[in-house]
């Protein structure tokens, strides 16, 4: 008998990790997505597609490196019509709020056929803790394009329960779920919460989107990472996401992380008192 497996794509990334250990802490067979996996996936190279679905059941489908890129529509929509030929039956997909190229993706994947969940998710709390803003903070500044606008962080902790609810249990099939934190949070009141919690000075500086496309080109960042950032900034971050939604409840039965238990955890780690120039390589 073929033992049927989950494929996790971005199987080393923030929530995929965490899916990974997830399900194989379940004792579920899992196989990790990735240029690094054996076999090996790459979103950009469609011949290794096949192998990595082989004998593969159910996908969480996480694009790198958002939805938003040009391109990750037509790619996700390829990719799902591969998998439901190969005998995958249910798909999960990440997904992100407020934006209408991820609302595409999302349509791709209830269009192909499979079981599909869809995870439309906020940002995570893991942003300021691992890679993406771990650096800034570390220094003990935080220069970013937004001010007021409120955000309801998620923690990535609770999207990778969402998923492997979706992945390994009934009842999900058909189901978006928005995923969000149990309140709503400036950039500037996350970063005191983050400073409280580590118990040291972190100053938030806010910056116009051109400053902060500026700055993140002269530290060597590729263009196509600076328009997709900018682009999250000044376009997502304009207030249409500034509600809550009932995703995590709906589908786990039970409340979301709080941002302020995640930042006296994280903080316990000492991540946050690290060297800027070690922290998020």
């Amino acid at each position: 008998m073929i033992t049927r497996m989950t494929l996790v794509l971005g199987g080393t990334g923030k929530t995929g990790r965490r899916v990974v250990e997830r399900l194989a802490g379940r004792g579920l067979p899992v196989r990790v997505g990735s240029r690094s996996g054996a076999p090996p996936f790459d979103w950009e190279n469609r011949a290794t597609w096949a192998p990595a679905l082989r004998n593969v059941d159910a996908v969480y489908v996480s694009y790198y490196p958002d939805l938003a890129v040009p391109g990750a529509v037509s790619t996700v929509r390829s990719f799902a019509e591969v998998a439901v030929a190969t005998g995958v039956r249910r798909m999960v997909l990440l997904s992100g709020r407020g934006e209408s190229e991820a609302e595409r993706g999302e349509q791709a994947v209830r269009e192909s056929g499979a079981d599909w969940t869809i995870l439309r998710s906020s940002w995570f709390n893991q942003n300021f803790s691992e890679n993406f803003l771990l650096d800034a903070v570390a220094s003990g500044e935080v220069a970013l394009p937004v001010t007021t606008v409120r955000e309801p962080f998620i923690d990535a902790d609770d999207i990778a329960d969402v998923a492997v609810a979706a992945l390994a249990e009934d009842g999900h099939s058909g189901q978006l779920y928005e995923l969000t934190g149990p309140r709503l949070l400036s950039f500037p009141e996350a970063i005191e919460e983050v400073a409280r919690a580590a118990g040291r000075a972190i100053r938030y500086q806010p910056v116009s989107i051109e400053q902060y496309a500026a700055a993140l080109a002269e530290h060597g960042v590729p263009p196509e990472f600076v328009t997709l950032v900018t682009y999250l900034f000044a376009e997502v971050l304009d207030g249409r996401n500034e509600h809550l939604m009932d995703g995590v409840q709906r589908a786990l039965g039970r409340e979301p992380r709080d941002f302020t238990d995640y930042a006296r955890a994280t903080a316990a780690t000492g991540v946050w008192k690290g060297t800027p120039s070690a922290a998020g390589r």
